[in-house]
């Protein structure tokens, strides 16, 4: 048996019977074919396990970035899906180019960025997305799908829903500028800065400088203190129950989303009572109550039970339900 904790972000064990590292293309395969109902991971940082699992892992452990010029000035830039999210966008700005500064320190691999549409301060993966590379494990054939295949929406994509266990992503491609004509300094700590430092110009490189400081001051290091990030959703609500919430609660941060008005999760969670609190080894991040923690000890059945007690009491309250951005098994 194998101990799942070194393979997940939120460091609680889990055993599976095996664990295989697929670092080519071939591997893989040889992989699916020898245990069709693997499950498969990359750094494990958007996954909660909370028992033992009856089959073996996959670890998509491929590397490699590469650029081609496009037109316009663009470049698309080519990564596998095994490589480091942050060491990836490090990779972008160490050439140039600009588009995923504001992604900057985001926790796991390539492979995941297009499957949970990962996002933070105002920019989404999407935006930028050209392509990606998947097995499709039902036929064994390789399937190149575009950005309107994927059905991007909110941390949201084909990949989590009638694609989900289907297909195993193995490259993705952005097109990226080398003139930073898209800068997003819209986040009000971003914004702030420049504001105050009217000397400085923007830049990628500053951007994400500024990002990394943010994301240090707000959110815990995984290596440090288990967790997965935002272990919930935003949640898109009706404009009528935003403005009656707003009534009464004029702190209560809004922005403008598709169908709907998005609302702090981490707002309703403080509101509640739960940041900063434990069960046990289980907790919310004193910093940021979207995130929970494990302290040390804690069981992934503990951390759930502390999700459940999130979500029941926001409800109770707002009448909002809260969805997991964590893949819970």
């Amino acid at each position: 048996m194998i101990d799942l904790k070194p393979y997940n972000t939120f460091g609680v064990s889990a055993n599976a019977p095996n664990l295989l590292l697929a670092d080519s293309k071939e591997a893989l395969i040889e992989a699916i074919k020898n245990h069709p109902d693997a499950l498969i991971l990359g750094k494990g940082s958007n996954i909660l396990f909370t028992k033992d699992l009856e089959k073996p892992v996959i670890v998509i452990s491929n590397k490699g970035v590469t650029t081609e010029n496009q037109e316009n000035g663009q470049k698309r830039v080519t990564a596998a899906a095994g490589e480091s999210w942050d060491d990836f966008v490090r990779h972008t700005l160490s050439e140039g180019l600009s588009g995923l500064e504001n992604l900057s320190l985001i926790p796991g691999s390539v492979g995941a960025a297009p499957i949970q549409n990962i996002g933070a301060y105002g920019v989404e993966q999407n935006q930028f997305f050209e392509s990606c590379l998947a097995l499709d494990r039902t036929t064994m054939n390789w399937v190149r799908f575009s950005k309107e295949k994927c059905l991007f929406e909110y941390r949201n994509s084909y990949f989590k829903n009638e694609g989900k266990n289907r297909f195993i992503i193995w490259e993705v491609s952005y097109l990226l500028s080398s003139e930073p004509t898209q800068l997003n300094i819209e986040y009000a700590p971003i914004k702030s800065y420049f504001e105050r430092h009217p000397e400085t110009q923007p830049t990628p490189k500053k951007i994400a400088e500024l990002v990394i400081e943010i994301r240090k001051s707000k959110l815990p290091d995984p290596n440090i203190l288990g967790n997965a990030g935002s272990f919930f959703k935003n949640p898109v609500i009706e404009e009528e129950l935003a403005l009656n919430l707003k009534k009464k609660f004029t702190d209560l941060p809004v922005y403008p989303a598709t169908n709907g008005v998005k609302i702090s999760a981490g707002w309703l969670i403080e509101k509640v009572g739960f940041k900063g609190s434990f069960t046990g080894d289980a907790g919310v991040h004193h910093k940021q109550a979207l995130v929970l923690i494990n302290k040390g000890g804690a069981t992934g059945s503990q951390i759930v039970n502390l999700s459940t007690q999130i979500q029941t009491t926001v409800y109770n309250r707002f009448k909002i339900r809260l969805e997991p951005e964590v893949t819970i098994l």
